[in-house]
């Protein structure tokens, strides 16, 4: 049987391509905290770095869609014992580095939160967690919906305003060229060992949005349309790290010279410019966005943990949530007691050597290879509708407990 002729629309290729950039530009990447830890340090090959995190990250979601849709997967577990085959339970590797890079994220989001508002207002750290621990705790029990439709816009918005400020912040320090130069001529390539690993790192904790990815993802039914998403969000995502970096790089005396400049540098750098208009456009559009990178990512948990037994006995749904919310809320919030620096550094950074293991390498080795037999194999299995590719997995090998999508249905939510 010869494979079929299919064509999918642009706009759908970049609108899945889209979802893994706002899933990168959120709170870390919008402070610039993520790019200061990992690529700053690095001199002139920080840039070459992030550009390689960028390729490893895109290539690896463009195996584990295709390997999703081709089969008819309708869970990131079956992806996963799919790649691990014939040692399925290693899936549950995976599940470990999903839930506690979650965790990581909550923590982040209000660490972020509450250093803003530190920023801003000057309220004391510690009240601000509480603060946004609390806010976050309503929003996920009555508002998540709400929230959750806003953060698109959010992610947006901090974009532009963002972006905006690399480039002024560029443009105004001016010596970007010379500092670059000046690091080649007294580091040389003394950091490349460095560079690699944080290469693979960032590329690693990055990989917790695979889950939303493969659900995102079912309308790219082959493989030229996973490459061309994923070269679309190629290019978003390494054009705005790389920009962020280059003003960070220019800016890097100044910033870390200020006390606490380094927790979220690109607002330290947005007051010196003295931008009023854009400072205060920046740090709504940042605090919003990391609210609601908290209420989305603890919604995930609720309706992933709502479920289990343990909770069974409650019955009225909204205080079941309350009390799945405040347990990963207070964890979360103690977790964001160390700040927002050292969840990055150590948090993120953990989960990234691990993430390097369990998803990166095994889907660009064995991942690539079962591809490819598949499809050589199964030429009819690209072009098929993703519900067509559903039936057959279902009717090949039924799911008798499919796990649930940690954000609830992604498919019913239109992504």
């Amino acid at each position: 049987m010869q494979k079929k002729s299919v064509k999918i629309p642009f706009a759908v290729l970049f609108s899945v391509g889209a979802v893994l950039f706002s899933a990168h530009a959120g709170g870390g990447f919008a402070t610039g905290n993520q790019a200061h830890t990992y690529y700053v340090g690095l001199g002139w090959l920080g840039p070459i770095s992030a550009i390689g995190a960028m390729l490893l990250l895109t290539i690896t979601m463009r195996e584990a869609m295709l390997m999703y849709n081709s089969r008819g997967l309708t869970s990131y577990k079956e992806l996963f014992q799919t790649l691990y085959h014939p040692f399925d339970k290693l899936y549950l590797l995976f599940e470990v580095f999903f839930y506690i890079m979650v965790l990581m994220a909550v923590a982040a989001a209000i660490s972020g939160a509450a250093s803003a508002l530190t920023e801003y207002f000057g309220l004391n750290y510690y009240l601000g967690i509480v603060l946004v621990g609390l806010l976050v705790l309503c929003l996920t029990i009555f508002g998540a919906d709400l929230v959750r439709m806003a953060s698109t816009y959010m992610g947006i918005a901090i974009l532009v305003t963002a972006v905006a400020i690399y480039a002024v912040g560029i443009a105004w320090s001016g010596n970007l060229q010379e500092a670059l130069w000046q690091d080649f001529t007294t580091q040389g390539f003394g950091n490349m060992p460095q560079a690699i690993l944080n290469c693979f790192t960032y590329a690693g904790f990055q990989c917790v949005t695979l889950p939303t990815m493969i659900a995102c993802g079912t309308p790219l039914t082959t493989r030229k349309a996973c490459s061309r998403s994923m070269w679309l969000s190629f290019g978003m995502n390494a054009v705005a790290l790389v920009l962020s970096i280059f003003m960070l790089l220019s800016w890097q005396g100044f910033y870390t010279s200020v006390e606490g400049g380094t927790v979220i540098p690109t607002l330290t750098v947005c007051r010196e410019m003295g931008m009023g208009w854009l400072t205060v456009v920046y740090g709504v559009c940042l605090l919003l966005c990391l609210i609601s990178t908290g209420v989305t990512t603890t919604f995930g948990f609720v309706a992933r943990f709502e479920k289990l037994p343990l909770f069974r006995k409650i019955s009225f749904a909204p205080a079941r949530s309350a009390v799945v919310a405040a347990f990963i809320i207070v964890l979360s919030m103690t977790i964001s007691l160390v700040g927002l620096s050292n969840i990055i550094k150590y948090g993120y950074g953990y989960c990234g050597y691990f993430a390097i293991a369990v998803v990166i390498l095994p889907f660009l080795t064995v991942g690539v290879y079962k591809n490819r037999k598949y499809l050589k194999e199964h030429p009819e299995a690209q072009g098929r509708s993703y519900e067509e590719a559903v039936k057959a997995h279902q009717a090949a090998e039924p799911e008798e407990d499919p796990l649930p999508a940690p954000a609830g249905n992604l498919k019913k939510e239109g992504c």
